[in-house]
C-alpha cells in the first residue's frame, strides 16, 4: 500500500557501494537521505548522532567516501537504508558483508526498530537475536511459519521429528506381530496364555480414550504454537513444553497400551 516504505539492504551491496560519489564527504552522503531520523519513542537524532552510533567518530564524517575501507562503506549504505527511515526493513544475508561490530550495533539499533523487519539469513546466532517468528522453506513450495527465535525452531523440528518417529513405530508395531527371540518365548508365551484381568481390560480401554484425548490436546496445543503472537517468547516457551509434556505422555500410555494388546489378542 501507499504506507509502505521499504528499506533493502542487498547481501552484493558493493555494487551500490560502486554508485556512490566518492569524493563526497561522509555526513553529506546520508544527509542527502535525512537530517534527521524519529525513533520509535518519537526521538529525533541527526544524521551526525546516527553515524557516531554506526561507528563513524566526528572526524572520519566530514572525510571524503573514498578514504573508507571497503567495511566502511558498507556500513555507510546501511545507515543510508535506515536514514531513508522504512516502516519495513529487508536484510539479505547481513551477516556476509557487515563486521562484528557492525552487527552489534545494528542488533541493538533493530530492538528498537519501529517497524517490520524481514531477515533473509544463514546466521542462527543473529536469528536468534533479532526476530521472533521463522519462515522456513519445506519441500517445492511449502512455506510454513514458527512463532520464536530459530532456536526454538530447532527444538519444535526436533520435538516433531521424534514424535512422527514414535508414531510410525506405534503404526509398525500394531500392524506387525514381531516373532519373539528363544530367549524371550517363555515369557511370551506365558503373556499369549494368560488373559486380561478385569482391572487390565478397563485399563486397556481407557487407555484407548486417553491416548485419543491426549493427542487432540495436543494437536489443539501446536495449533496454538503456530498462531502465537510475534513477541510473545515466554508464551511459546511454555507451549513447546506443553507439547513435549504431551508428547511422553502418549508415548508412556502407548507403550502400555501395546503391551496389553499383546496379551488380549
Amino acid at each position: 500500500g501507499g504506507t509502505i516504505h521499504i528499506g533493502y539492504f542487498d547481501q552484493h551491496s558493493e555494487n551500490l557501494l560502486d554508485a556512490m560519489n566518492e569524493s563526497q564527504r561522509v555526513i553529506d552522503y546520508i544527509k542527502d537521505v535525512a537530517e534527521y531520523v524519529e525513533t520509535a519513542d518519537g526521538t529525533q537524532i541527526s544524521a551526525s548522532q546516527m553515524l557516531e552510533k554506526f561507528l563513524f567518530p566526528g572526524n572520519q564524517q566530514y572525510a571524503p567516501v573514498y578514504k573508507l575501507s571497503g567495511g566502511e562503506k558498507r556500513r555507510l549504505f546501511l545507515l543510508k537504508v535506515l536514514m531513508s527511515a522504512p516502516n519495513v526493513l529487508i536484510l539479505d544475508e547481513p551477516t556476509n558483508d557487515l563486521d562484528v561490530q557492525t552487527l552489534a550495533v545494528l542488533e541493538e539499533y533493530l530492538e528498537e526498530f519501529n517497524g517490520c523487519v524481514i531477515v533473509v539469513s544463514h546466521d542462527r546466532y543473529f536469528l536468534d537475536r533479532t526476530v521472533d517468528r521463522i519462515f522456513a522453506f519445506e519441500g517445492v513450495g511449502n512455506l510454513r511459519q514458527y512463532p520464536g527465535n530459530y532456536s526454538l525452531y530447532i527444538d519444535y523440528k526436533e520435538v516433531e521429528a521424534a514424535t512422527k518417529k514414535a508414531v510410525a513405530v506405534a503404526e509398525k508395531s500394531k500392524e506387525t506381530s514381531v516373532k519373539p527371540k528363544k530367549s524371550e518365548r517363555v515369557s511370551w508365551d506365558k503373556n499369549k496364555q494368560r488373559k486380561l484381568s478385569s482391572k487390565e481390560k478397563r485399563e486397556y480401554e481407557n487407555l484407548e480414550k486417553k491416548i485419543t484425548q491426549l493427542e487432540a490436546e495436543k494437536a489443539k496445543t501446536e495449533n496454538e504454537l503456530y498462531n502465537a503472537p510475534p513477541g510473545e517468547v515466554s508464551e511459546v516457551q511454555k507451549l513447546h513444553e506443553k507439547v513435549e509434556s504431551l508428547e511422553k505422555e502418549i508415548d508412556t500410555a502407548t507403550e502400555r497400551w501395546l503391551e496389553l494388546a499383546e496379551i488380549n489378542s
